[in-house]
């Protein structure tokens, strides 16, 4: 297909598509003339997973780049292709100096090893881990996180993961695990505050009432 074809096909604008070929995000098309090159559905898969990467997941083009670069590489193992793009997901946490941090930290990790996760220990959600319990200490809530865990894993191994496609092109594999985490996760945070609503409207329906 022309140029304009993938343009109409995929819904990123011309001006858009070149810049993509400049940056090497885009592989270059087959050359039929000095100024005309044709494209098939292997650039189609790969305009959808940019927008995912841009539009869904909020990356910087330095990040789109590092993870393209390893769909690319044939070499890479699916899961090591996948924890690329999840870890370019994952916010940057600093870790902040004093005892404090890293007790939370090392309460982190307690908690992946108990439940058996296997997950590299320079894993950016270890520290974003941590950060969410210094904080619950900090004001003084419980940091029993494993309620939370074991929903998140079934919710990971039972829903999430089915839907990743491990036998087909890595850019669906990679698209799907973007879609994934960060739409679900802001269907189950919207869930979440709904639940709430409804929950405190139950219990207070029959609470008796302060009196000024």
């Amino acid at each position: 297909m022309r140029m304009s074809e993938l343009s109409t096909r995929s819904g990123v604008a011309i001006a858009t598509i070149k810049y993509y070929l400049r940056e090497g995000l885009l592989p270059q098309g087959v050359q039929l003339a000095a100024t005309r090159a044709a494209y098939d559905d292997s650039h189609l898969r790969r305009l959808r997973l940019i927008r995912a990467l841009l539009e869904v997941g909020r990356l910087p083009i330095a990040s789109i780049k590092k993870i393209l670069d390893a769909v690319d590489d044939d070499s890479l193992p699916l899961h090591e292709l996948l924890g690329t793009a999840h870890y370019a997901l994952s916010p940057a946490v600093e870790p902040e100096p004093g005892e404090d941090w890293t007790l939370a930290r090392q309460a982190a990790d307690r908690l992946v090893d108990e439940l058996g996760w296997a997950v590299a220990p320079g894993a950016p959600a270890r520290d974003e881990l941590a950060q969410a319990l210094l904080r619950l200490r900090q004001l003084g809530l419980t940091t029993d996180l494993r309620p939370y865990a074991e929903l998140a894993d079934r919710l990971v191994t039972e829903v999430e993961l089915p839907t990743i496609p491990l036998d087909g092109p890595r850019e669906a594999a990679v698209e799907a695990l973007v879609l994934n985490s960060v739409l679900y996760g802001k269907a189950f945070e919207a869930l979440r505050r709904l639940a709430q609503e409804s929950a405190s409207a139950a219990r207070t329906a029959n609470a008796p009432q302060s009196r000024s």
